[in-house]
């Protein structure tokens, strides 16, 4: 908006790369990591992605299921995601949403006033969107074809990138499907590394910096993290230049407003869903390990602590743990 599409790359630029840059120097870092102390620090750091997401889930469900339609919808897609935990599920689950907001969540509130001048033509919308789904249905099969590593890293990215919907967070079972389940990464690795991004600046997606510099399959190092940071946030830039010239008419539409209204609930069911598989279940062993999460939970919620410290308290408390 403010200096078109040369100013987008400059603002994408400056916001992600201070905690990319951060996150690879924590991975490579943490590989080093070894013995009661760092294993103690890992298991901090994966507490602290239980605080986070469940502070998240708190603050999303109030917000965005204020009713009992809402929460409805918000339920169904946990448990759809509980039963079926891969990318399929999460996209019928956020289709299953729009579908019941527009029956269960209409609204009589009046449509957004005024006009969104946006600087971007329905030409170069078009194209962009298109280039998404070009994208999305041909990295795969440019990844069977060749059978490159550097071609699945870089689909493994885009597509968790790209089937994506709400904060940053809901993306944590996509890429723990796309990263974990082929055996490229660690669960103890991942979630360290989730709990680590908590404590940096900029946007959560910069967790695949991390990622491509730890992933298993070369290409990994610097030019896995470069390749993480552009097929996750690529999917983004398009549909985002894709529908810029075409918002101002949409967000007006009472149809659409109920859609999203039975997305945005979904979406909590999906975090939910998250929070129980794999952020509980890989992380909370004992009550001790309880007793840490939730005093990081209480911190962020009702004294508003800054993530920054309950990374730091998590991460002491682990170590203390491995010496109690």
């Amino acid at each position: 908006m403010r200096a078109g599409y040369l100013g987008a790359l400059a603002a994408w630029t400056g916001f992600t790369l201070p905690s990319a840059a951060i996150l690879v120097l924590f991975a490579y870092g943490a590989s080093v990591l070894s013995g009661p102390v760092g294993a103690g620090l890992l298991h901090g750091l994966k507490l602290t992605a239980v605080a986070i997401v469940a502070q998240a889930v708190w603050g999303m469900a109030r917000s965005l299921c204020p009713d009992r339609e809402r929460a409805s919808i918000a339920v169904v897609a946990a448990l759809i995601i509980l039963f079926n935990a891969t990318s399929i599920a999460q996209i019928e689950a956020i289709i299953l949403g729009g579908l019941s907001g527009l029956l269960l969540c209409r609204s009589e509130a009046p449509a957004p006033a005024g006009h969104v001048a946006i600087p971007a033509s329905r030409v170069v919308g078009l194209i962009t969107l298109g280039t998404f789904f070009a994208l999305l249905a041909g990295l795969p099969m440019l990844r069977s074809l060749t059978g490159s590593m550097g071609v699945a890293l870089f689909d493994a990215f885009y597509r968790s990138g790209a089937l994506v919907f709400g904060g940053g967070h809901v993306v944590l079972p996509l890429l723990r499907e796309a990263f974990v389940a082929p055996g490229w990464l660690s669960d103890d690795a991942f979630l360290a590394g989730y709990g680590a991004a908590q404590a940096v600046p900029g946007p959560l997606f910069t967790f695949a910096a991390y990622l491509g510099t730890v992933v298993a399959p070369a290409p990994h190092g610097l030019a896995g993290a470069a390749l993480g940071l552009i097929g996750i946030f690529l999917p983004g830039m398009l549909i985002l230049l894709g529908v810029l010239p075409f918002w101002d008419s949409f967000r007006k539409r009472a149809r659409a407003q109920a859609a999203m209204r039975g997305v945005n609930a979904a979406v909590v069911g999906i975090l939910g869903a998250a929070l129980y598989d794999p952020v509980w279940t890989t992380s909370v062993h004992s009550p001790r390990d309880f007793g840490i999460a939730l005093v990081g939970f209480i911190l962020l919620v009702a004294w508003r602590t800054p993530p920054l410290v309950i990374v730091a308290f998590s991460a002491t408390a682990g170590v203390a743990m491995t010496f109690a």
